[in-house]
């Protein structure tokens, strides 16, 4: 979340990136913020000056007890319990006060940063790089669920008797491919510098809340009742919770971490040709990339995230561009995002495939995920990135529209001495 630190010395410029994300009733957000935060001040100060009361009186009674004074005493005794009465009061007042503040802190998204461009929804996207060639498909070229039906890759109805839509079932190639996929993902990453973890797949409220993914996106996530915890919705939430509640030293950032896991997105109001075959599941694997970095370093790792996504592209033979994403078009948590979108030829359409974002503090300001200068001991916020790289079922998509041909699939040679073969088709064995 914002700090108040940022929200009462930079008012107006928080206003502004508020509403260039547009945030409704931006500026009365903000107000409330700052009005609370003075309510809790006002009863802080109330309630050191009774604590300081309390003491000065307390120190008074031992006096006048040697001194025989037993009635002044007793008089000063009465004074000090109803201030033990205002003091639980004002504590009362205070810790109300408090709760409400990081309530209302936590309904505020973050700001975007200055780079990001104007607008309302994807149409203001920026497209600020283009690669690859996309290939030239004949008139009957085929989009990529029904070749999973020629060729006996991916069944999409087993998936809805066993669990319901959005849950496919890989088959024989297909399930290698996802392996192989997943396996090329994590060691480019390793190849980058990035340490591999395997983390749990659910994760209870304060990692949800650390990252920014509660309460915003409560209602996208699957939530397992009886034990309060939550399906993770991509390996960015238990990797960066890694470091909730650390005080990192500068000398060991950046921290660079990997991880693949199963990811699970309710999608709630989806609908439509998005939705079909790959195009939008419940369920889907992903290898994401994190960054935990200094304020002064952390863009320069944002485009080394993007030098590296764009590599796996470019190894894939993939066609694709670059978005800046617009303020109205970002997530709660961002201050600035890039998606990478890979065109799918027989769908005629840009599929997107991954995310880099740079959160800045706002992630870590939840997380108190901090850092120690090494020149002065000075603690501060870290910044926070991470990154998709990549999400398998559009780029498994993409790969299957773009290199079919009659007899099969083309596998891209970069996967083939992770997979063991050439070409995807029914022969499975």
């Amino acid at each position: 979340m914002l700090t108040l630190k940022l929200i009462t010395e930079e008012t107006e410029r928080v206003i502004r990136g508020l509403e260039k994300k547009h945030f409704k009733d931006a500026e009365q957000a903000i107000n409330n913020v700052i009005d609370t935060d003075k309510k809790r001040r006002e009863a802080q100060r109330k309630l050191d000056q009774v604590k300081q009361q309390s003491k000065q009186l307390a120190a008074q009674i031992g006096q006048l007890m040697k001194q025989g004074n037993r009635a002044e005493a007793d008089n000063i005794k009465s004074q000090v319990a109803s201030l033990k009465i205002e003091d639980k009061n004002l504590q009362l007042q205070m810790d109300e006060a408090e709760k409400e503040l990081v309530n209302l802190l936590c309904q505020i998204p973050n700001i975007p940063n200055d780079d990001v461009p104007e607008g309302a929804d994807a149409s203001s996207n920026v497209v600020v790089k283009e690669g690859g060639v996309a290939p030239e498909l004949g008139e009957d070229a085929l989009c990529h669920w029904d070749l999973c039906k020629k060729f006996n890759l991916i069944d999409f109805d087993l998936g809805v008797k066993i669990t319901g839509a959005g849950f496919p079932v890989y088959i024989g190639k297909m399930a290698r491919l996802q392996r192989a996929l997943e396996a090329f993902f994590l060691e480019e990453a390793r190849k980058s510098g990035y340490l591999e973890i395997q983390p749990p797949y659910v994760v209870n409220q304060a990692s949800g809340y650390g990252t920014g993914q509660l309460p915003d996106k409560e209602g996208q996530m699957y939530h397992c009742n009886a034990d309060d915890l939550y399906l993770i919705p991509t390996a960015e939430v238990p990797v960066t919770n890694i470091f909730r509640d650390v005080i990192l030293e500068e000398k060991d950032l950046p921290i660079k971490r990997c991880a693949y896991s199963a990811c699970f997105r309710r999608e709630a109001g989806s609908y439509g040709k998005d939705v079909r075959g790959l195009n939008r599941l419940h369920q889907f694997d992903k290898v994401e990339i994190v960054r935990i970095d200094t304020p002064q370093h952390s863009y320069d790792s944002l485009n080394e995230m993007l030098e590296h996504v764009e590599g796996l592209m470019k190894k894939l033979e993939l066609p694709y561009h670059i978005l800046k994403l617009c303020g109205g078009d970002m997530s709660f948590t961002s201050a600035i995002c890039y998606d990478f979108e890979v065109w799918s030829a027989a769908q005629k359409r840009w599929l997107e495939v991954s995310s880099v974002s740079n959160f800045e503090s706002y992630q870590a300001n939840r997380l108190k995920c901090r850092y120690r200068h090494a020149d002065d001991k000075k603690i501060e916020l870290c910044h926070t990135l991470n990154g998709s790289a990549l999400a398998l079922p559009r780029i498994v998509a993409a790969i299957i529209e773009n290199n079919q041909t009659p007899d099969g699939i083309r596998v891209p040679r970069c996967l083939i001495p992770y997979c063991g073969f050439d070409m995807l088709d029914d022969k499975n064995f």
